[in-house]
């Protein structure tokens, strides 16, 4: 029978990332008139960045805490050492589920917030925040993954790109229906668990994960406005996308030009 503690761990996350699935950390400003909202400029999403702040500030505490790492040690022997079992890879594809949901929602019709340029470029945007914390952070730590493959264990990559994903399908169709962030959600709580149960990463490479991804796509969608205004008056020319593949990942490349 798997241990209370993997349920507890789930069932902690599940509690923090509620706020997130159902709006209750918004990143409107409350109490403001509707008449008044125009005049207001909206700032960084301090209060909805809490979460993901959070889930990253434990996973980075658990590399210097005795007690912490044992209880990472535990949850290895639940999930992993008490019950022998063959590992599943759909977790390699899973974690790109969410963001394929956003284009084949696009494709039958379905419209979410923004444009199907902007919502690429927003992807590759949250992407490359990603990238350029998570990638650089598995070196810099040298963690033992738990199977004794390789020193980048933390955070989990397949995690981070699981609920940047997931928080990408929230923030196009929040407003259609809560229901495509739950889908999402569930999905990156899986890949989460998938990476536990394949024995490639400990319980706070994920928790870390989770929140390196949720944050990437929520500093992307406050930063694009602003790159975007530096284009204001200039008309575009030529847009190319692109498929990549590197370092065991995979996804869009965009190249966008402009001429006065």
């Amino acid at each position: 029978m798997k241990s209370n503690k993997v349920l507890f761990v789930i069932l902690v996350c599940c509690t923090l990332l509620r706020p997130v699935l159902y709006g209750q950390a918004t990143d409107s400003l409350p109490g403001i008139p509707l008449q008044n909202i125009r005049t207001v400029k909206p700032g960084f999403p301090v209060k909805s960045c809490i979460i993901p702040a959070t889930l990253i500030g434990y996973g980075v505490l658990t590399l210097h805490d005795k007690q912490l790492l044992h209880f990472n040690r535990e949850i290895k022997e639940e999930v992993w050492s008490e019950h022998a079992h063959k590992r599943i890879n759909f977790d390699t594809y899973l974690q790109w589920s969410p963001a394929v949901a956003v284009y084949g929602l696009n494709l039958i019709g379905i419209k979410g917030k923004h444009k199907l340029f902007d919502q690429s470029m927003l992807y590759v945007l949250s992407n490359m925040i990603m990238n350029s914390t998570v990638f650089p952070l598995k070196k810099f730590s040298k963690e033992l993954r738990p199977d004794g493959s390789s020193y980048t264990s933390f955070p989990s990559g397949h995690t981070a790109e699981a609920f940047l994903a997931a928080e990408f399908l929230r923030q196009e169709y929040k407003n259609v229906s809560p229901w495509y962030g739950v889908a999402g959600y569930a999905a990156a709580i899986t890949t989460g668990y998938l990476r536990l149960y394949n024995n490639k990463h400990w319980v706070n490479d994920v928790i870390a994960g989770a929140g390196f991804g949720i944050l990437s796509t929520k500093c992307a969608y406050w930063l694009y406005p602003k790159i975007k205004k530096l284009f204001a008056g200039k008309k575009e020319s030529a847009t190319l996308v692109s498929p990549f593949y590197q370092s065991g990942g995979a996804g869009l490349s965009l190249v966008y030009r402009f001429h006065k």
